[in-house]
């Protein structure tokens, strides 16, 4: 892989935190400094198409998701995406074809310290490289089928559906 795709739909990942009541906004995509900071041995290119907590996402915002990948020139594209609706999304992505697509997200904001951010991204990284052509999960160390795995909100990770 020479090149790789990220389009950021915003989430837990990018979510900045601002007092005890947890009132947050949607910050600037972290993954292109995770990745800078990594000093990766590929060119990337990010595209912010959306700053939303997934369970605020609809019909319309998947569809710029699904548009926005199948206008990309490149064949690798990484997805950064909030966990709640994050199955549903790549569902939606499924029909795409001649790419791979891999999702992923944080369930702790990027610059919390402890967050699963940076090793979520490290194995979406690696999954994207080698996997054939299609759409997947990387969560929680393992990379999921979209169409086998479910968020368990009350254990904080995903497992098989």
């Amino acid at each position: 892989m020479q090149h790789l795709t990220i389009v950021t739909t915003g989430g837990t990942i990018d979510k900045i935190y601002f007092d005890d009541k947890s009132d947050y906004k949607i910050g600037a995509p972290q993954i292109g400094e995770i990745l800078s900071q990594l000093g990766v041995a590929f060119q990337f290119d990010v595209i912010p198409i959306l700053r939303k907590d997934s369970l605020h996402m609809g019909a319309e915002d998947r569809a710029l998701v699904r548009s926005t990948i199948e206008a990309q020139p490149h064949r690798h594209v990484l997805v950064t995406h909030g966990t709640d609706t994050m199955v549903e999304t790549a569902r939606e992505l499924a029909q795409i074809k001649g790419k791979v697509i891999v999702l992923t997200g944080a369930l702790n904001p990027a610059r919390f310290q402890g967050s699963d951010a940076v090793f979520n991204v490290g194995c979406a990284v690696a999954a994207v490289q080698t996997l054939p052509d299609g759409v997947y999960i990387t969560m929680n160390g393992r990379v999921w089928d979209p169409s086998k795995v479910r968020k368990n909100r009350d254990a904080n990770r995903f497992e098989e559906a």
